[in-house]
């Protein structure tokens, strides 16, 4: 292992969880100015997982050790799961990270977790929001693997270090491939971090609540840690709709000036972003459950459409 990769790693998971609550700020502060709010802090998240840390850590009577070990699992995966996404620079691949199909394991592998932690604990509440994120979970897998696929197809590569190269090497900012994957990507995230209008990641009503519900049960440096977990989960899905349809600025190789450069250049795009997703939340309500569906048949097709044109080009 390199001494370049092994830079890459601290730098990556560094930066990951430095902004990481910056953007789901900005998320709030903008939905709170379309409702006509002043709304938190643009930092309060910082301040908010603070305050969890220094709070005590209650067990139900229930709880066995997967309540005890699933925060840490959970963040552990998300963490890996974020070093195969490059942020701002993309080192040559080792040892299989930044493999497609794994980064969506991991993916897998924290939301089981999550679930397993929402039923531990035997809370009615938290065994719906389990319930329901494993039925989101078997809807969504298989549109996920089209959706990665596709990725793979138009890049030739399972490899995601190779398809933000390829992508910053051709330059391909706005082809109808690239636009259609985007919009595929804005779905997948925006489903894989429970947002609206799949979930609101802001209600506690019993009636409609998936993720937060699987957390009711969290307290004090665990519940910090899954806040914490979802930030990070979103800045990574982010990162990986931002790094290919808008690559600008990703280094190659690893210099002072480039990574600084990078990294400004990430935290715009990201905020860019993060003022869509704000603006986007803000202009729809949460759809019923047996509504959600047809998001995810919005993405599957334009994947589908893509893999077919890649493969008769």
């Amino acid at each position: 292992m390199s001494t370049d990769f092994i830079l890459y790693l601290l730098l990556n998971t560094a930066l990951v969880l430095l902004i990481a609550p910056l953007f789901s700020g900005l998320i709030k502060k903008v939905k709170a100015w379309t409702q006509g709010r002043q709304g938190p802090p643009l930092f309060q998240q910082y301040f908010v997982l603070v305050k969890l840390v220094k709070k005590e850590v209650i067990y139900s009577p229930n709880a066995s050790w997967v309540m005890r070990a699933a925060p840490l699992v959970n963040m552990a995966a998300i963490l890996v799961a974020a070093l195969f996404v490059p942020l701002v620079f993309v080192p040559e691949p080792v040892g299989g990270i930044g493999n497609i199909i794994l980064f969506m394991y991991l993916l897998a592998l924290a939301r089981f977790f999550m679930a397993l932690a929402g039923l531990d604990a035997g809370s009615s509440f938290g065994g719906m929001g389990s319930s329901r994120e494993m039925s989101f979970s078997a809807i969504i897998e298989p549109t996920t693997i089209i959706v990665f696929a596709a990725l793979a197809i138009v890049f030739k590569s399972l490899d995601i270090f190779a398809m933000f190269a390829g992508s910053l090497a051709t330059g391909t900012l706005a082809t109808p491939t690239l636009i259609l994957i985007g919009i595929s990507l804005f779905i997948i995230l925006v489903v894989e971090t429970s947002r609206i209008p799949v979930d609101n990641p802001e209600t506690h009503l019993e009636l409609t609540m998936v993720h937060e519900g699987m957390l009711l049960e969290q307290s004090g440096k665990n519940l910090a840690l899954m806040e914490l977990s979802a930030a990070v989960k979103l800045t990574i899905m982010m990162a990986l709709l931002i790094n290919l349809v808008i690559p600008a600025g990703l280094a190659l190789t690893l210099t002072t000036a480039g990574i600084l450069l990078a990294a400004l250049l990430f935290v715009l795009k990201g905020s860019v972003l993060a003022v869509i997703i704000g603006l986007f939340e803000a202009s729809m309500a949460k759809k019923r459950l047996f509504q959600v569906p047809s998001l995810f048949a919005m993405a599957f097709f334009f994947s589908t459409l893509i893999i077919i044109i890649e493969v008769l080009a």
